[in-house]
Parts: C-alpha cells; sequence; structure tokens
C-alpha cells in the first residue's frame, strides 16, 4: 500500500480491497477503486439491497460482490476496508485483527478513500452535531455568488467518489461530513474545517461521548498553520486539549446577516460560520449576504410548511435529539405545541424543563419513547400520546389557537415509525396540507 501515491496517481493497483455495505458510498467506493486498479471484494448482508442493474454494473468492472454474513476469509489479504459510514469500526475488527499487525488492513472511509484520489482540489469541510447540512448549504451558495464552481456532497448525499467517478473540476469542494466517517480518517485535510457545535449524540454508534468528540475533532489533525479551523465558541477548551495547528476563529453572531428566511440564533450563527470559511477563499461580504438572503431554509430543518387560519406549522424533523430540539424551542417566539416521539437516542429531557415550560403549551407524543418524555415533562406541560403521527396533529390543530406554532421537532431518530427523517417529515407535511 503506497500512501504517497495520493492526489492523481493510481493507488492500490493490483491490491484486495474490500468494501463494506452496497449502498451508494459503498458502489461509489467500489467503482472508484475498481478504476484504481484494486481488486474490489463488495460485501453486503441484504441481497435485496443489490439491484440487477448494480450487479451488471459490479460484474462489468470485475468487482466480486459476496452477499449475506460477513466471514473472516471475505477480509483475508485485504489492504484497506472500507465500510459504509453507518457501520461501527468496532463490528469490523473481529474480521481483520490480526497477529502480525502489519497484516491488518487499514479501515478507511469512502470520503478518505477519495481525498486520497484528489487532484489538488481545495476542500471546505462542515462537521458538528447540528446545523451541518445548513451550514455546508450556505457555503457552497456563498461560494456560488461569488462565481466559483463548487461541488457539494459527502454526507449531504452525493459520495466524493462520485465527484472523481464523474470526471468533474470544481473550484472549491464544500464536504459536509460525519462522526462515523471522521473516525476513519487519517490523512483527511481540508483547507478550512468548520465545526459548529458537540452535545450528546450517536451514543448508540460510539462507545462513549469521548469517542465522539475524538471523532468530531478529527477534522483539524492534518491540517497546518496556513489551513482555517472554524468553530463554536463553546469549543475554545476542546481547541486547545486537541492542539490544532490551523489559524482558528471562533464564531459569534456579529449582526451581518440580519435579513434572510432561516429561523433562529442557531442559523445566524450557521451563516457566521459559512461567511467566515468563504472569506478565506475570497468571498466578499456583499455576495455572502446576497446569497443569505436567497437562501430557502432546506427540507424538515425548522421548514414552515403551512400557515393556516392564524397557526404555522413548522416541519424540523430533523430535530433528532434534544440538544436539537433545544434549538428548536429557542428559534420560537411563539406558543408552541409539540410534537415528540421516536426511538429516543439519549440525551437530557429533564434539563430541558424551564425551556418548555416557558415556550410550550401542550405536547402531543406519537410512536416509541413515551415514558422518557411523560416522565421528564408531566409535571411542567399537558401531555398526550398517540399511536402514529396524524392523530397527534389533529389534536393540536383541534387545540391551536390563532398565533400558535405547531412544531414538529421529534428529538428523536424515527426508526420505530418511519424509514428515516425525511420520512417522518413527508408525513407530516401530507397530515398538515390536508387539514381542513
Amino acid at each position: 500500500m503506497a500512501l504517497d501515491n495520493i492526489h492523481g496517481r493510481r493507488m492500490y493497483l493490483d491490491e484486495l480491497a474490500v468494501v463494506v455495505g452496497a449502498g451508494r458510498s459503498g458502489l461509489a467506493a467500489a467503482h472508484l477503486l475498481a478504476r484504481e486498479g484494486a481488486r474490489v471484494r463488495l460485501l453486503e448482508h441484504n441481497a435485496a439491497a443489490v439491484s440487477d442493474q448494480a450487479r451488471t454494473q459490479l460484474g462489468n468492472l470485475g468487482i466480486q460482490l459476496i452477499v449475506g454474513e460477513h466471514k473472516p476469509w471475505h477480509f483475508e489479504n485485504a489492504v484497506i476496508v472500507v465500510p459504509s459510514p453507518g457501520i461501527p469500526v468496532s463490528k469490523l475488527t473481529p474480521f481483520t485483527s490480526a497477529e502480525n499487525k502489519a497484516k491488518q488492513p487499514e479501515i478507511i472511509a469512502e470520503i478518505e478513500l477519495a481525498w486520497r484520489c484528489l487532484d489538488g482540489e481545495p476542500v471546505l469541510a462542515v462537521t458538528g452535531t447540528s446545523g451541518k447540512t445548513t451550514t455546508a448549504s450556505l457555503a457552497a451558495a456563498m461560494l456560488q455568488t461569488q462565481g466559483y464552481t463548487v461541488f457539494l456532497g459527502g454526507n449531504i448525499g452525493t459520495p466524493l467518489s462520485e465527484y472523481l467517478l464523474a470526471g468533474r473540476k470544481a473550484d472549491v469542494l464544500v464536504l459536509e461530513i460525519s462522526s462515523f466517517q471522521l473516525q476513519t480518517c487519517s490523512t483527511f485535510c481540508p483547507r478550512v474545517g468548520i465545526l459548529l457545535n458537540i452535545s450528546s449524540n450517536h451514543l448508540d454508534y460510539h462507545k462513549n461521548m469521548r469517542e465522539y468528540i475524538e471523532a468530531k475533532f478529527r477534522l483539524f489533525r492534518c491540517q497546518k498553520n496556513m489551513d482555517m479551523a472554524i468553530l463554536g465558541e463553546e469549543l475554545k477548551p476542546l481547541a486547545d486539549v486537541f492542539h490544532l495547528q490551523a489559524s482558528r476563529i471562533y464564531i459569534e453572531d456579529s449582526g451581518r446577516f440580519t435579513k434572510c428566511h432561516l429561523l433562529g440564533a442557531h442559523n445566524r450563527l450557521n451563516m457566521e460560520a459559512a461567511w467566515q470559511a468563504c472569506h478565506f477563499f475570497g468571498v466578499n461580504e456583499d455576495n455572502s449576504r446576497a446569497a443569505a438572503v436567497h437562501f430557502a431554509p432546506l427540507p424538515h430543518r425548522l421548514e414552515i410548511v403551512r400557515k393556516h387560519k392564524g397557526i404555522t406549522y413548522i416541519n424540523d424533523s430533523k430535530c433528532t435529539t434534544t440538544a436539537a430540539l433545544k434549538v428548536a424551542l429557542q428559534a420560537m417566539d411563539k406558543p408552541v405545541r409539540l410534537l415528540c416521539g421516536g426511538k429516543f437516542k439519549g440525551g437530557d429531557l429533564a434539563g430541558l424543563g424551564d425551556l418548555v415550560r416557558e415556550r410550550v403549551v401542550e405536547v402531543a407524543l406519537f410512536g416509541a419513547s413515551r415514558e422518557k418524555f411523560e416522565k421528564a415533562w408531566q409535571e411542567i406541560v399537558p401531555i398526550t400520546w398517540h399511536e402514529s403521527l396524524e392523530p397527534a396533529v389533529k389534536q393540536h390543530n383541534a387545540h391551536a389557537l390563532k398565533g400558535d406554532v405547531v412544531l414538529l421537532a421529534p428529538a428523536t431518530s424515527s426508526y420505530d415509525l418511519y424509514t428515516d427523517y425525511t420520512a417522518r417529515g413527508d408525513d407530516f407535511k401530507r397530515i398538515v396540507e390536508a387539514l381542513p
């Protein structure tokens, strides 16, 4: 394995590379490795997850597809293993550990693999517990307003490997990157890295909060003093602990962005972070403001769905943590009728008690985790529970007064009733649009 053969030269020529998971990023990684001359083995638990078209393409590229349970021999003699972002490294170590450490394959994220194949394009990377998709999208819009050609991808939807496979050439690559991806990045080095915030999240994936924090700070580990690190103000102590080498900027609301369609003080900080990052690439303040003015809220992120009979219905289905719920409630300046429920990922609901008492007039729970919310808030606010989202929305609609906000901010993942937060948000929009 020749790690110095990065940025423009073929890597892993005739070496065995194992890709785990045949989702979008896994398929892209497998295709990229095949282009780089590797012998590629793609593993997928679920045979139904691989379409006939994908099987044909894999076969045409000489990629070996194995479906079903993973076996130790699947990983033998592999030089690298590229897991899908949702597969914890701990699940792979029983297959990849070896007495001879020199024979252990390197486990790397798809985004790390693609980074090694770039041809020197500068990267602006964004991570954080919340706000990273909005901030990355804002940064892309600001750069485009300045006239740059931009690729926006990574965890936001389009794998970086697809950018390479398409043969594009962008002036700046704007990448959203998750802790799952960062945990298996070793050489990834953005010219500008943004870490917006850190709060308790993904502890069903990471073994503890320390591991989660360490994964987030890997964004900066390869940066030098000519690079830029942009962090939330509250992260100053951690930045010192991790000995960042890059120049640092801490995000604060300068009042620069007052005209926009985004709700809440947190979004003003997101705009400031995007501006500071884009300023590094030469974007001027006027173009940044123009991009912010025209920037529409992204779906499922404090998205106003409908104003009906004096009631505002807001979809924040992307709110999957207690920290995100706190941000959503702080963004509201009208009485809130709150919709919560789903697969609880951890967090301090009781600690939100004062904010709930101040902003919320009624809570309608739906789906799983009823007991978590009732235990925390039953002495604070009226609470009811419903098996699904629709009757919960209809209850709020029946009780709401003119000027109220009906807010979907579940503070949980959606996997009790929906395939993902997008499906949950779309269902909310369907229900709201059908209200008489």
